[in-house]
């Protein structure tokens, strides 16, 4: 499902009526109904509703909801931010319409309204160009929506929601329903905005589908990914299906590599075997059984020796088709040479991680020196070390910090994180939906760096293994919640339902996360 900006937004519409010839005022009432029948459905019981309206398009929206509303049977209330004389174009035009019929439409002149005794407040305040923060009266009025026991729906965003970064501005609705219009907002797509935005519908309003092709952000959907998942055939057997390296692991941290190579496994991966330094040997070769493993020379602290590429290397050139380093290797002198002298002469598609990534982070441009390019799976903590900013800044513009650090350097970024974010080198944006907070424990990275070299094994491109990984990871642990009812379950018990992930997606018929209106 496409995503669109403020610009793109802006960019559509004038397309829209410009090129294709579809008026403003048939995009307005498309829009309109389109909301109304979303309300109905919804709130079916509701008979009182409020509609607040602001002062430009997002009112003539609001105006023709009411309209069809009032159709409807239902008891409408219209407050308006300004006075009536001063609306122009397809709201006043609307307005007109609504006022012919009778419509009660109360002006605030910088009052708030009186909506006692509504059932469902309908706020259509602001669209998706607010380009300030909201003050004053507005926010007052805002908040004033905020605190009602009525459930609200959004038009088209929450007001006072950034349509980029989710972010609010200022103050934003919180919504118990959004209906956007297709193409629908990445900012009520991604964290804080998802939840402002509450249950999100999505509106077809006949906008030309041809301008939606060259939109570079995407929701993932079940229908998308499980068109990427190849049908395995009856006559295979494990060497058709890849045979990925995992260079993991030192003293203490044993664990992570073998997560990583286990749901290397479980995604499908015909073969892994697991590099590890001599010194946990051991304690490895107890914990695995379908796994194979090879020590790598290691130095005095129990670390990958810089000298241990060769092997590592020498590893490789036995047939592997992907290679995925970094879970627990530490960030010792020795392991941060081992990992440049790999990565900067590995030739199979590689997936970086964890250590990998803050050795990474005091040089990224090593990343330039890859001879294919590179997937890096940092959570906001280690995305924030290799951009030299804060964690804080990260979170506050997720897609924006991804989309640039791809394309400087030339890697896939796969940005963890509630609605985890792919971004491309070649400026393509992807926001995953599936996941959920019982994930916040340790090892579930160390799963996905497995998954996703997995993938890339079994010959995967790194774009299709991004995607389906994220997707399949995070529905896994949706799957697990479901059975659970609480958070609590652990990494490994994650991988271990990635194969039940993977048929979920397979056979589902209905998306989780959007409803579609028409």
């Amino acid at each position: 499902m496409k995503l669109s900006t403020k610009q793109i937004s802006r960019e559509i519409d004038r397309r829209t009526i410009e090129e294709f010839g579809v008026p403003g005022v048939v995009l307005m009432e498309n829009a309109g109904r389109a909301v109304a029948s979303s309300i109905l459905a919804e709130y079916p019981s509701a008979q009182k509703m409020a509609v607040i309206c602001g002062a430009g398009n997002n009112a003539g929206d609001g105006f023709v909801i009411a309209r069809h509303l009032i159709s409807s049977g239902k008891d409408i209330s219209v407050h308006i931010a300004q006075k009536k004389q001063r609306y122009k174009g397809d709201a006043k035009t609307n307005l007109d319409s609504l006022l012919e019929i009778g419509g009660d439409v109360k002006e605030l002149e910088g009052k708030l309204p009186k909506i006692k005794d509504t059932d469902v407040i309908i706020d259509a305040i602001f669209g998706t160009g607010l380009d300030r923060d909201v003050g004053g009266f507005y926010e007052r009025l805002i908040k004033f929506i905020n605190r009602q026991s009525a459930p609200c729906v959004s038009v088209d965003i929450p007001s006072g929601l950034d349509a980029d970064t989710g972010q609010p501005k200022g103050a934003a609705v919180r919504a118990d329903m959004t209906v956007t219009f297709a193409p629908a907002k990445l900012g009520i797509c991604v964290y804080p905005g998802v939840d402002y935005a509450g249950k999100l519908c999505v509106a077809d309003i006949t906008i030309p589908k041809l301008l939606e092709e060259d939109i570079p952000f995407e929701l993932l959907t079940f229908r998308k990914c499980a068109g990427l998942i190849r049908k395995r055939t009856a006559d295979s057997h494990k060497g058709t299906y890849g045979h990925l390296l995992v260079l993991a692991g030192s003293p203490g941290k044993s664990g992570a590599a073998i997560l990583s190579a286990e749901a290397a496994l479980r995604a499908g991966s015909g073969l892994v075997t697991l590099g590890i330094p001599d010194s946990i040997s051991a304690a490895v070769e107890e914990k695995t059984t379908e796994v194979m493993s090879v020590s790598l020379k290691d130095s005095k602290d129990g670390t990958f020796h810089s000298d241990a590429h060769e092997e590592a290397l020498g590893e490789l050139a036995e047939r592997k088709t992907a290679l995925a380093v970094g879970p627990g290797i530490s960030t010792s002198k020795s392991a941060g040479k081992f990992l440049e002298k790999v990565i900067t002469q590995c030739e199979v598609p590689v997936v970086l991680d964890a250590d990998a990534l803050n050795i990474i982070s005091k040089n990224p441009e090593i990343l330039r020196k890859t001879k294919v390019p590179a997937v890096i799976t940092p959570h906001p903590g280690e995305m924030a070390r290799l951009c030299g900013t804060g964690t804080k800044q990260v979170q506050g513009d997720r897609v924006g910090v991804s989309t640039r650090f791809s394309e400087k350097y030339g890697c896939y970024v796969v940005l963890k994180g509630a609605r985890t974010v792919v971004s491309t080198p070649g400026g393509e944006v992807f926001i995953n939906p599936t996941g959920n907070s019982a994930m916040a424990t340790a090892g579930t990275g160390d799963v996905l760096t497995g998954i996703i070299g997995g993938l890339a094994a079994q010959g995967y491109d790194s774009l299709q293994s991004c995607l389906l990984g994220v997707f399949l990871h995070g529905h896994a642990a949706d799957l697990l919640l479901e059975e659970t009812g609480t958070a609590g379950f652990t990494a490994s018990e994650i991988s271990r339902k990635i194969p039940a992930s993977i048929n979920s997606i397979m056979s589902s018929t209905e998306e989780k996360h959007f409803s579609t209106v028409r």
